[in-house]
């Protein structure tokens, strides 16, 4: 039967599907467009079933605080290309998935399974977007922070790749709110893995030790001065490890915690730290596979 533009048109605005998408699924069903939007949502749920297995390593980091900045949420939204990463169709469902868990008061990735957007479970919508977007999307992470006693600061870096978020115990004023912006950059440019040195992991310290070992020994360094030289070594990466010890990006002659005591009334307690798809194994794809893969259709 013929199929008029008007009623693809149609299709394609009731569900956001490809044009061919929606004449293929007028052609199916008759010409009806209530069995065409049904077809295409039972089609592309099946094929974003598929998708789902396939590795999301680029996407956005989006933030979301409350009125008075005491509570805010980090997120991280997975896409496979950067191309859709820069759709406005996944901007803005980053989003409304961050205010969603924002609002929630969701603290872990675990606890945003049970949230509802717009009547529905997360995964639900996150599989509709799949099915729309046509790549694998993942809503990998969530961290929150509350401050009771301060607020938090924030900060996303250009192009939504990295994005921060600060814990301050203080009154809120425009200077403590600049100190919380700086280092919120400071902890950007310089990814510190801790806070203070004392919070160093154990497991860290005896990996990192072993390699400072290993080193000394290939230089040939005596292993009777060795236990004195790794000393020194193990206390310079604490330190350049934990933000509180970090040179201070704006004037590398102080450190953060002398930068603190400079302004007063005001202490870091508590940072995290999103970079899209840090952690994430990336495919290699073969190209030779990928060309008789698209050969055979």
């Amino acid at each position: 039967m013929s199929i008029s533009a008007k009623d693809v048109k149609k299709l394609r605005d009731l569900t956001g599907a490809g044009m061919m998408d929606c004449k293929k699924a007028l052609v199916e069903t008759d010409g009806d467009v209530d069995a065409a939007v049904e077809y295409l949502q039972v089609k592309g749920m099946a094929k974003a079933k598929k998708k789902a297995g396939r590795t999301a390593a680029q996407g956005l980091v989006s933030v979301w605080t409350n009125a008075d900045a005491t509570a805010a949420a980090l997120v991280e939204v997975n896409s496979e290309t950067d191309f859709v990463a820069r759709n406005e169709q996944f901007i803005s469902f980053v989003d409304t998935v961050t205010t969603a868990l924002g609002e929630a008061g969701v603290e872990n990735i675990e606890a945003a399974e049970s949230v509802k957007i717009d009547g529905k479970d997360l995964e639900t919508v996150v599989q509709e977007q799949i099915a729309t977007i046509g790549e694998n999307i993942k809503v990998r992470r969530v961290h929150r922070f509350e401050a009771n006693d301060g607020f938090v600061g924030t900060y996303i870096h250009h192009g939504s790749q990295v994005g921060v978020l600060v814990a301050v115990s203080g009154e809120k004023n425009d200077t403590t709110e600049e100190f919380a912006r700086d280092i919120a950059m400071h902890v950007a440019a310089m990814k510190p893995a801790y806070l203070t040195p004392e919070d160093v992991s154990e497991e860290a310290a005896e990996k990192q030790a072993g390699i400072f070992h290993a080193q000394l020994i290939e230089e040939g360094k005596p292993e009777k001065i060795i236990p004195r030289i790794m000393e020194g070594k193990m206390k310079k990466w604490r330190n350049e490890s934990s933000l509180l010890e970090q040179a201070f990006v704006k004037d590398t002659d102080l450190t953060v915690r002398q930068h603190q005591d400079q302004v007063g009334d005001v202490k870091l307690t508590g940072f995290v730290r999103f970079e899209v798809g840090e952690g994430i194994e990336k495919d290699e794809a073969n190209l030779a596979d990928e060309v008789a893969a698209a050969l055979k259709g």
